[in-house]
């Protein structure tokens, strides 16, 4: 078993899931499931992040090897401060706008005192 459907099994487990309620949950089959949680069958990354949600962990935590911490509750703070980085990335979008326009500012500037 690989480290990711381990820690998958693990998530499930903790959650007291049979294999069939996340199976449903994620709209494959039971034996398509297995397959996930023994490594049979590599995930992609849309279906590693449907996985993640149900689970509500991120999933970094579920390709982890630290299994310690994998807990509920983490994906929601890792929505937090994604939030946070988006609103920072806003705050610099907007910085460099202001630069930009500074910049074609002067060079207007320069352009009208050498004409």
């Amino acid at each position: 078993m690989n480290i990711i459907g381990r820690n998958i099994r693990q998530l499930r487990q903790k959650n007291g899931w049979s294999q069939g309620e996340v199976a449903s949950k994620l709209k494959i089959s039971i034996p398509a499931f297995s397959k996930i949680e023994t490594g049979i069958t590599d995930i992609n990354i849309s279906r590693l992040d449907q996985i993640a949600r149900l689970f509500d962990v991120s999933t970094l935590q579920i390709i982890s090897r630290d299994t310690e911490n994998l807990h509920a509750g983490s994906f929601t703070e890792v929505n937090v401060l994604k939030e946070r980085i988006a609103s920072q990335d806003d705050e610099i979008v907007k910085l460099q706008k202001k630069v930009i326009d500074l910049y074609e500012e002067i060079r207007g500037f320069s352009k009208r005192s050498f004409a």
